[in-house]
């Protein structure tokens, strides 16, 4: 902390000699070792506080710059040590700059009034004409965004919110902004009522009114060429640049908007990434992607997604204005061109093909396509669990986490496969058992809700829901043996008691998060009770849930063993568990080799087509063999699953063997 003194005489008098001006000397303080040499052609006002020069900039090409005030007009202004500030076309007024921070070719910075820094914006998602209102601030997640937005069935839980983000809004309101440590502001046009985190670059920005950008050392972010944004918050590790414009928005940790993406009343979460396209009232949870220009997102709840191109959503289905809208649970992806008639709900790790308008609710047919025919939507449910393309997916979310801050505000599970999904997978299979019982078993196709089910799609849907069951209950019965030491029955036994209360019941997807519902009820009774009443302790409270999934996990999927294979886990034998583990091994091994049938479609002639433009099929193949990788055994996919299979087997061998030994 720099301690501060008057200017001497001499230095009052080398400062007008070069060029440097002020009403009021006397409220012009520096810190000690302050060299007037590198302060020329400023102009001060006000309370003005000054550090040391000492150090120089290299900047990109090796061009050096010493640090100093050069050309510029400050009013109230701190500036740490080892600064530079150059070439201040307007004026810096009503800061604090932190050390070893470059500011140059700016128009004007300044704070105007008690402001908040965008903490406390309000951000109308879903519905445009609002009443779901998201009230944003600097430690906002996707978890608390999620009951703000969608339990308004709960008006005292929205009161409290807005109670515990007010009290955080008045702790950070001020008449004086902060510009972080290493900062680098360059060619930037207006900045009014923002508050700038260390390691911060931004260059050549149009404009930047009231929000906050919390960069720092460990996730520096990045604002670009163009960018124009007013009201929001800008996350650790984010990226926002080349033409972006966003209004009411909260951009999430490690987030990517670029290419003249525009954005109004939104919400992106942890890892999101929006190019060329819109977005108008989403709620973009963890991994929401779109790239391409055509593509408009609006008045929608998105999560694990990618929009293909050309894909839209209308709102205005009646005439009282864009009061509609939709959900596209964890992991549903849209083709090109494809087109939803809000309000609609599509189920998890579903795919949307076509144009959609009779609103359908597939929530309970998880992993589904929906693919239009002639103005009619088919659903053939339980087909992307077959498709290597969900597979991939799930792989890449965690390698592409590309949060590097410690302080992770957004808790993210990617499981594919949770009780929230299996247990809508349940349901399914008794919504199409109850379709061909009502429709009878020699129909062909079978009527649900505004949709159609083929009767191949029906049976195949009943079968691969019953494979993936049998995985993620087999999964979670070997893990909890062989974490355990197991050497009796007793043993046994013991290793399969849940070790969590919780977990029975429903299961929620909280802005990706998956908790089970009664526990976030519980949570949300506390809100309301005052039991928790800061945010710091909500965040406490929602990363305690997360941090215990799997032993909920256990507790749930304990209970479904029990009743979907007829077995008490306090009295079950090795030969149950032998039962078990072969039914999940064959399951497993099934939809394995499902998967790489659909890898292999990747190899096949069609797929070549285009290839080898100007030579024969022998050249065709070598071309293709150079682009898209060698032959289909030793794709990396490919072999990925034979090893999965490979590793499957060795495990399901592992506990038969110490199944037969107890």
């Amino acid at each position: 902390m720099n301690t501060y003194r008057h200017l001497t005489a001499e230095e009052k008098e080398v400062l007008i000699r070069q060029f440097c001006t002020c009403s009021e000397w006397e409220r012009v303080q520096v810190s000690e070792g302050f060299n007037p040499k590198y302060v020329r052609y400023t102009r001060f006002s006000g309370e003005i506080r000054l550090g040391r020069f000492d150090a120089s900039f290299t900047l990109p090409g090796g061009m050096k710059k010493h640090s100093g005030l050069y050309h510029a007009t400050l009013h109230n202004v701190t500036i740490g040590d080892n600064c530079c500030v150059e070439n201040v076309k307007n004026y810096i007024a009503n800061y604090v700059i932190g050390e070893d921070t470059f500011i140059e070719n700016v128009d004007i910075i300044l704070v105007d009034g008690p402001t908040t820094f965008g903490n406390g914006v309000q951000v109308s998602v879903l519905n445009e004409t609002g009443g779901r209102e998201v009230t944003i601030y600097d430690r906002l997640s996707s978890q608390q965004a999620y009951m703000m937005a969608l339990y308004r069935h709960r008006p005292e839980l929205i009161e409290a919110f807005r109670g515990m983000i007010d009290r955080y809004c008045d702790g950070v309101r001020s008449e004086v902004g902060v510009i972080g440590s290493h900062v680098m502001i360059a060619d930037a046009g207006y900045i009014k009522n923002v508050k700038v985190g260390d390691y911060c670059k931004i260059e050549g920005c149009s404009r930047l009114k009231n929000g906050s950008v919390n960069s720092n050392q460990a996730a520096p972010v990045h604002i670009g060429v163009g960018v124009i944004g007013d009201d929001f918050i800008i996350s650790s590790g984010a990226s926002v640049e080349d033409g972006v414009t966003f209004s009411r928005c909260f951009i999430g940790q490690a987030c990517k908007l670029g290419h003249n993406y525009s954005a109004s009343d939104s919400l992106f979460f942890a890892n999101c990434q929006g190019e060329n396209g819109e977005a108008c009232a989403i709620f973009a949870g963890p991994y929401t992607v779109t790239h391409h220009k055509s593509t408009l997102l609006i008045a929608g709840m998105f999560s694990f997604m990618n929009a293909g191109s050309g894909s839209n959503q209308s709102n205005h289905m009646y005439k009282l204005g864009p009061i509609h809208q939709g959900i596209m649970e964890r992991g549903a992806k849209t083709a090109s061109d494809s087109y939803i008639l809000w309000p609609a709900k599509v189920g998890a790790f579903s795919l949307v093909m076509g144009r959609h308008v009779g609103h359908q609710d597939t929530s309970n047919l998880p992993f589904s396509y929906l693919i239009e025919q002639q103005g009619v939507t088919m659903i053939v449910p339980a087909a992307n669990l077959k498709s290597v393309g969900t597979i991939r997916d799930g792989r890449k979310w965690p390698q592409r986490d590309g949060r590097k801050d410690p302080d992770r505000l957004d808790c993210v599970n990617c499981n594919l496969l949770s009780p929230y999904t299996v247990r809508k997978m349940l349901d399914g299979i008794a919504i199409l058992r109850s379709l061909q019982k009502i429709s009878g078993e020699t129909s062909e196709t079978y009527a649900f809700q505004s949709g159609r089910i083929r009767k191949s799609s029906l049976l195949n849907g009943i079968r691969l829901y019953g494979m993936a069951i049998d995985k993620f209950l087999g999964n979670s019965l070997i893990s909890r043996i062989t974490q355990a030491e197991v050497r009796s029955v007793e043993d046994l036994r013991e290793a399969l008691r849940p070790t969590s209360a919780e977990g029975l019941g429903d299961w929620v997807d909280l802005g990706g998060m998956l908790a089970p519902k009664s526990v976030v009820d519980r949570l949300m009774d506390e809100v309301i009770a005052g039991t928790v009443a800061t945010v710091e302790a909500l965040e406490k409270r929602i990363q305690a849930i997360h941090a215990n999934y799997y032993d909920t996990e256990w507790t749930w999927a304990a209970q479904r063993i029990e009743a979907y294979y007829g077995v008490s886990l306090s009295r079950i034998t090795p030969e149950d568990v032998i039962r078990l583990v072969e039914q999940w091994r064959s399951s497993v091994i099934a939809i394995d080799n499902m998967l790489m049938e659909d890898a292999r479609k990747e190899f096949s002639l069609s797929a070549m087509t285009s290839f080898g433009a100007d030579g024969d099929e022998q050249q065709r193949n070598l071309d293709f063999q150079q682009v898209r990788g060698s032959a289909f055994e030793s794709d990396p996919f490919v072999v990925s699953i034979k090893d999965h299979i490979v590793a499957k087997n060795a495990l399901g061998d592992r506990v038969v063997a110490l199944m037969r030994s107890l």
